[in-house]
């Protein structure tokens, strides 16, 4: 019962309520579906260690590394057809296991926040469609980086960071909590086997037994 533990509740998103991060992988390849192997291959290997990464950030680089200047409208078509790739996607892939019944079973008795890197207004759409945005006191997506909306919360709520706990599952999510000296409980998947062996503290590969 790790998470009993605490008051106060951020999660991410990808990877912790939902088994999406394979849809995001696919959907930054199948923008260079047309590239050579090693591009592909090189995209893949950023993609995984940098997840919880905004799409803002890697797909003007991608871009780069294909040989497309990275310009303003160029960076906009490419993210517009990212996200109409993965919406339906995300809201239709597995619940990761007993996510959806802890948030709902325990939102009355602790506080949850959700930080992902996933823009502001698609996160919202997804978790109406899932209609789960109720349990949630505040929601951030992209452009806030997690690392200022965990600190903005904390301060402004007031909040003791010996309550408070961050779950995620990439060392993005890992930073915003260690930067910010709130506890961090790790995901375990397998696309963050890098992570787990460096990562100090708790882990848990789903919420069956909290």
């Amino acid at each position: 019962m790790i998470l009993s533990n605490f008051k106060v509740i951020f999660w991410d998103f990808d990877g912790v309520i939902k088994e999406s991060v394979g849809i995001k992988t696919a959907a930054y390849l199948g923008l260079f579906s047309g590239a050579d192997e090693a591009l592909i291959r090189r995209i893949r290997l950023h993609h995984e260690e940098h997840g919880g990464v905004s799409r803002f950030e890697k797909i003007p680089l991608y871009l780069e590394w294909a040989g497309i200047k990275p310009d303003a409208d160029t960076v906009t078509e490419y993210c517009d057809l990212f996200s109409k790739t993965v919406l339906q996607a995300v809201i239709d892939s597995p619940w990761v296991p007993g996510a959806k019944e802890y948030i709902s079973a325990n939102s009355g008795r602790q506080r949850f926040f959700l930080v992902t890197a996933t823009p502001q207004e698609e996160i919202e759409e997804i978790l109406s469609n899932l209609d789960i945005e109720s349990y949630f006191e505040n929601v951030f997506g992209a452009p806030k980086k997690k690392t200022d909306a965990i600190r903005e919360t904390l301060e402004s709520r007031e909040i003791l960071k010996s309550d408070a706990c961050m779950i995620g599952d990439s060392e993005t999510d890992y930073t915003a909590a260690k930067g910010n000296g709130i506890t961090f409980i790790l995901r375990k998947t397998a696309e963050n086997a890098k992570l787990q062996k460096f990562c100090e503290g708790e882990t848990l590969s789903d919420f069956l037994n909290e």
